[in-house]
This record gives C-alpha cells, sequence and structure tokens, in this order.
C-alpha cells in the first residue's frame, strides 16, 4: 500500500491496524475502501492513539455513548473486547449497566446488563471448549 488520494501512508494504516488490534484484542486485516481507511487512518491511529485516556477510558465512554443510543449491537462488540483484553470485569460490566440506567433509561441499561450477561455467558463457554479441545489433545498426545 503506498500514498492514496487522501494522503494515508504505509506507516498510518500500520499504526491503526496495530491500535485497533490492541483495542479489539484480535488481528485485523487491510480493507481497501475510504470507509475503512478513515476507520484505521483516523478513528484509530489518530484518535484512539491520543494521549490523555487510557484505552479502557475510551472504552467506558464509548459503552455509555452507545447505551445511551441504544445501539446494543456495537456495545456489544465493545463488551466482548473489554473481556478479552481483561480491562472491565463481568462484575464491573454489570455495574456501568446498573449506573447508566439512572443516566439513560432503565430500558437502555437493561439491555446492555442482559448483552453483559449474554456475551460473558459466550466467551465462558468457548473457554471451556477450547479447555476441552484441549485436554483431548493432551490425551492423544500422551496415549
Amino acid at each position: 500500500m503506498s500514498d492514496n488520494s487522501n494522503g494515508t501512508s504505509d506507516a498510518i494504516r500500520r499504526r491503526g491496524l496495530a491500535k485497533m488490534a490492541e483495542v479489539y484484542g484480535t488481528e485485523f486485516q487491510n480493507f481497501p475502501g475510504d470507509h475503512f481507511a478513515m476507520t484505521a487512518d483516523h478513528l484509530f491511529a489518530d484518535v484512539w492513539s491520543r494521549e490523555g485516556l487510557s484505552i479502557r477510558d475510551r472504552r467506558l465512554l464509548l459503552l455509555g455513548a452507545l447505551t445511551a443510543q441504544n445501539l446494543m449491537d456495537t456495545a456489544g462488540i465493545q463488551i466482548g473486547a473489554a473481556l478479552r483484553n481483561n480491562e472491565l470485569t463481568e462484575a464491573e460490566l454489570h455495574e456501568i449497566a446498573l449506573f447508566l440506567c439512572h443516566y439513560v433509561g432503565w430500558p437502555s441499561g437493561t439491555k446492555l446488563d442482559i448483552l453483559v450477561g449474554t456475551i460473558v455467558g459466550q466467551q465462558k463457554k468457548a473457554a471451556r471448549k477450547e479447555q476441552a479441545e484441549r485436554e483431548a489433545s493432551s490425551e492423544t498426545e500422551t496415549a
């Protein structure tokens, strides 16, 4: 990738992709198009990379904003990332939902609380499955 029409460089894209991976706890591939360019090159290489707030701080603010707008699909992505990155615990996420009930409305806060429970359950189930697969693999190797 070289400079394109809006002046983004390889270094900026790499910085953006690296920050996306750090924020979400998973690797991202480079994609073509202006939307992805703005996301990687501006939002993550610039905005999420600024000094002054930690990723956890930014995630807390984002969870509040998403809940206030009732954007639970995107809030779910943030909950999963916060858990993967050990930024927030299950108890903290439930407390955030309860706190937000009083500021963004009980229905939205409750939806967030239910979503936290759902995502925590999914991650625990996936971890149990992965553990069982590792144990099965270990048993076959020793047999």
